[in-house]
């Protein structure tokens, strides 16, 4: 792809600060594969007056030949030394940006993690560059970004040492919506329905690296086949290779998420734990906090609870869907993924992945609602005879209880689902004593079937296409 998509907020926010009067340090951060690269280069037309990609599992003398070999491309005409550390390299760039004549200077520093290798001196190197040289002007506009998104938010964002407090801007790339995902489609001229977008925005998300390498002419069913099923699948393997680049130690990321996995509703850290089999120390809050950083999982206090009360929630789709069809399984068969569509384990996943589609989509659904402007706040809720996995709680004295259904027809209300819905708003009006009123809210593939049930008990009726509104 050649074609930026959506990312409005972030260009402009780019934009912003790299035309102001003063120096700037933005960081760009973001999940693997999530566009982080290409939203800069793309955002700058390639325009940088220093740019340069660290290298993966390079020493530090490797990296500092890989520096001198990109600076030698600014200053062509000089012979340069490789520096012997990273104190020189940035006396090096200095020097060069001092007699560039540009208003702004422009540096783009992408996969930083990876300068910073064992017993090298470049982070306080790095620190010495922007505090004691590059703030002090008005004219430098530094972007810095990384896959090693651990690395990226304790050592630059939340510093505690010689960046505190120094980054001018952070920006955090999330994956696509569903109206970026079909714009993206759309660019590659693959023409789905929101119903075939869906499925497979269920399987991998929102992440454009994935989306790319959806081919044109096969349904999404064939091309979860392909991608995930089959010996050369890209994404048959990402797992490892995702937690590894996102976390220097990714085996107790894996082992939580892994773990959180268990319960597609959530655990609190305690049941966490106790799973996962490892000893509550502040080491776990630190993990919990950058698997949630990251996009991987959700950390929510229920209706009515306090903070010790909070759940996680693994909400990643491609996380979700691997612990779901690929981990530990033998797989052999052709077609593999139109046969599992057909069980009750594909009806069990799409039922949660949907909900979270859903939740991902919250202000869509808001705004469908035509209460975009309304302050709320969204939650869940459960006591041992019921459980509402989303309700909006408005500040116009309404509660809205969303129920989610992904099905192939229109859904249809029977005896025992009217039962089971009424039996849940009198549980949660009874223990919370609201005074507020309850709406039911309904989100499906292609509405709600008409029926005595359904004009009874449903307050508002969405469809899929709610979730595409820009």
């Amino acid at each position: 792809m050649s074609e930026l998509i959506g990312r409005f907020y972030e260009i402009d926010c780019l934009k912003e600060y790299t035309t102001s009067s003063a120096s700037e340090f933005i960081v760009v951060y973001g999940r693997r594969r999530v566009g982080k690269t290409f939203l800069i280069r793309e955002t700058f037309n390639n325009n940088f007056h220093f740019y340069i990609t660290g290298k993966s599992n390079a020493t530090t003398e490797q990296q500092l030949q890989n520096f001198v070999t990109v600076f030698k491309k600014y200053t062509p005409t000089k012979k340069i030394d490789t520096p012997t550390n990273w104190h020189e390299a940035f006396q090096l760039l200095i020097k060069y940006l001092e007699k560039v004549k540009a208003k702004q200077k422009l540096i783009f520093i992408d996969e930083l993690p990876w300068f910073d290798t064992h017993k090298s001196d470049f982070l306080s190197s790095f620190e010495h560059f922007w505090n004691h040289w590059a703030s002090a002007r008005k004219d430098i506009k530094l972007i810095v970004c990384g896959s090693a998104a651990s690395w990226i938010i304790n050592k630059i964002i939340k510093s505690t040492g010689g960046l505190h407090n120094r980054v001018t801007q952070k920006i955090k790339l999330h994956p696509f919506t569903l109206q970026e995902t079909e714009l993206f489609l759309q660019a590659k001229n693959i023409r789905w329905s929101h119903y075939q977008i869906i499925e497979a925005y269920m399987a991998m998300g929102g992440v454009p690296f994935y989306l790319n390498a959806i081919k044109r002419g096969k349904s999404a069913t064939q091309n979860i086949d392909d991608l995930f099923f089959k010996e050369n699948g890209i994404l048959k393997n990402e797992f490892e290779n995702l937690y590894a680049s996102l976390f220097k130690f990714p085996e107790n990321y894996i082992t939580l998420v892994k773990a959180i996995s268990k319960k597609t509703k959530g655990l609190t850290r305690e049941e966490i734990l106790k799973i996962a089999k490892l000893p509550n120390g502040g080491g776990i809050s630190k993990i919990l906090r950058e698997l949630e950083e990251c996009g991987f999982i959700r950390k929510y206090i229920p209706f009515d609870k306090k903070e010790r009360d909070a759940v996680y929630q693994l909400i990643d789709f491609y996380t979700l869907f691997y612990f779901n069809f690929i981990f530990n399984k033998d797989i052999t068969k052709d077609n593999y993924w139109a046969i599992i569509s057909k069980t009750p384990q594909y009806r069990a996943w799409s039922g949660y992945a949907f909900e979270q589609v859903c939740t991902t989509h919250l202000s869509q659904i808001k705004k469908e609602l035509g209460i975009a402007g309304i302050m709320s706040n969204a939650a869940s809720w459960r006591n041992k005879d019921a459980q509402i996995d989303l309700l909006i709680d408005r500040n116009d004295q309404v509660i809205n209880i969303c129920e989610m259904k992904f099905s192939i027809n229109s859904f249809t209300i029977d005896k025992k689902y009217a039962d089971n819905l009424r039996n849940k708003i009198g549980s949660f009006t009874t223990q919370t004593k609201t005074k507020k009123s309850v709406f039911l809210t309904l989100v499906t593939t292609y509405g709600v079937t008409e029926n005595a049930y359904a004009s009874q008990l449903v307050d508002n009726s969405l469809t899929i296409d709610a979730l595409f509104i820009k």
